[in-house]
């Protein structure tokens, strides 16, 4: 047994005798049908506390040659599996058993913030080759030559290597800035895995899902299992609530306060097409995703052996904190965060972002971020985001009590009365918030009615909880300034129709919206539609305590 090479499987036994193991060993399966295939090449990305670590020691204790691991599985899930569990090709639970050579390398072992990258690859490229030259002492290899020395020990054995790389994305973290770094890095992993004949498996394990440089990805041999799309492997990437319930009763733990507290990751596989699958031959169809709700590993497991349902999540080493992210008021981010701690959704778009800490250039992609580190959920059938649990809003609640998150949440108190006053149908109200809401922003005066309806969107921002918003509808005769259409989740809240003029009248406004019939585009909401008319009179004096430039007329129709 070595360090790196066949390293054995001590660490697995230790979270299987350990007084809280949950089983995800039916994983070995899936990896053994991509086994010394194209798909040989996985990365997964997960936050801190998800189990990483573990997954990475049982592969490692799976495929060891010398780990002798038979009698450790075989009273585990993966003796139990069957093709239908498991999907897949129909492959026995052993056939992989201690079949290869496992490296198991720890990437923070290596790459550190005071050592150049350069210098880490070479120690680490040295120690592999000391335990391979242990191993297979005939052999004369080339110590200034990695990938080569690597391939002729190959040869000499003639068994491949599965390789684990754990803290796969620690240079991203601790070489933010390192941009020439992280390039060597890469480039490392791609000569030593890409193509290779070598290869049987590679498995990473990190935070981040693989950098990207543009559109592209740097290794982009690798299927990728993140937050956002962990595919087949959704269900093992955190406890599933069937998995929360047992420890539940077995411990006596209260189930709901602990799904209140912890409950909230949305995943769903992605299961391919398989033309022999039962209930694809029977439909014609392929099998629909399967959704399932997660829970963070280690905070579920502390809640079961100290019997305290409270915050864990804190109490665990975090390399980034929440705030250092959501004070960047990236193009509405500050609002984006009150809408989330207010129990909404936002939508996202995760396209753009470059997998790293640095290469933000909005709101999108400090959300993406996000979304891996475990601060937000993703829904990826929406594309939406939210704060998962009470354990994530205690972190946000701490990390926006500064005095830079008054302005944002007393902004977003303005906008909820706002929307309470039009569902109430309170016009003057409506029209003295809009107006206290133009007097705290930065812009005191419009120029036209595009400025206008700006302006009224931000006013209007915590609708976003509640609703979709299209602008500039079309409805056949014209195009409606501003439509708020109810979310699913919130089919009794009024579908909004505003219309904006400029130094003209509300009314003059209202009367636009029935003269070109927009509410007949919304046919599906009829008798539950309010029709909003503003205005804004860049003329007007302030004479008098009621003075205000905004004026509002309300209808149900």
């Amino acid at each position: 047994m070595g360090i790196y090479l066949n390293p054995g499987k001590t660490a697995f036994e230790e979270a299987v005798n350990s007084e809280i193991f949950v089983d995800k060993t039916e994983m070995i399966q899936y990896l053994n049908s991509v086994i010394k295939t194209k798909q040989k090449y996985i990365s997964v990305s997960r936050p801190r506390r998800f189990g990483k670590t573990m997954a990475a020691d049982m592969i490692c204790a799976y495929y060891d040659r010398e780990a002798d691991s038979r009698d450790l599985f075989s009273d585990l899930k993966l003796a139990k599996c069957d093709r239908n569990q498991c999907g897949g090709r129909t492959i026995s639970w052993d056939k992989h058993l201690g079949q290869f050579d496992v490296i198991r390398i720890v990437m923070t072992d290596f790459i550190k913030s005071d050592i150049s990258v350069k210098s880490s690859l070479s120690k680490l490229q040295g120690r592999i080759l000391d335990e391979l030259s242990d191993e297979y002492p005939d052999v004369k290899y080339d110590d200034t030559d990695f990938y080569y020395s690597i391939d002729k020990f190959f040869s000499k054995s003639n068994r491949q290597y599965v390789i684990v790389i754990d803290e796969w994305d620690v240079v991203f973290r601790e070489r933010k800035e390192d941009n020439a770094g992280q390039r060597e890095y890469l480039d490392f992993l791609r000569d030593w895995l890409k193509d290779k004949r070598y290869i049987a498996l590679a498995y990473m394990t990190g935070i981040l899902p693989i950098k990207k440089y543009g559109k592209h990805s740097a290794l982009n041999m690798f299927d990728e299992y993140s937050m956002m799309f962990p595919m087949q492997l959704a269900r093992y990437t955190g406890f599933t609530e069937e998995e929360v319930k047992e420890l539940c009763n077995r411990y006596g733990r209260d189930y709901a306060k602990v799904k209140d507290w912890y409950d909230g990751y949305e995943v769903s596989d992605i299961i391919s097409p398989d033309p022999d699958h039962r209930e694809q031959k029977a439909t014609g169809e392929a099998p629909k995703a399967v959704r399932y709700a997660l829970y963070s590993p280690l905070s579920v497991v502390k809640s079961m052996t100290t019997g305290i349902i409270k915050d864990y999540w804190n109490k665990t080493e975090t390399y980034e904190a929440l705030a250092e992210y959501i004070r960047r008021d990236y193009d509405g981010l500050k609002q984006a965060v009150a809408i989330l701690m207010d129990g909404g959704r936002v939508k996202a778009d995760t396209s753009t972002y470059q997998n790293d800490m640095t290469s933000f250039q909005g709101k999108d992609d400090i959300l993406s971020l996000l979304i891996h580190l475990g601060y937000l959920g993703f829904d990826n059938e929406r594309d939406e985001v939210f704060i998962p649990n009470r354990e994530i809003m205690d972190e946000f609640r701490t990390s926006t009590k500064g005095s830079e998150w008054v302005d944002t949440f007393e902004l977003f108190e303005l906008s909820r009365k706002l929307l309470k006053a039009t569902w109430e149908m309170k016009p003057d109200v409506v029209a003295e918030l809009i107006e206290k809401a133009h007097d705290r922003a930065g812009n005191k005066t419009y120029h036209d009615e595009t400025a206008l309806s700006y302006s009224i969107q931000l006013a209007y921002y915590a609708a976003q909880k509640y609703y979709t918003t299209i602008l500039e509808l079309d409805s056949g005769k014209g195009y409606a300034d501003i439509v708020y259409l109810p979310s699913p989740e919130y089919p009794d809240k009024p579908a909004l129709l505003i219309e904006l003029k400029y130094n003209k009248t509300a009314d003059t406004a209202l009367n636009q919206i029935k003269r070109r019939e927009y509410p007949a585009r919304l046919e599906h909401y009829k008798g539950n539609i309010l029709l909003v008319g503003i205005n804004y009179d860049p003329e007007a004096q302030n004479i008098d305590p009621d003075f205000k430039h905004h004026s509002c007329v309300i209808e149900k129709v």
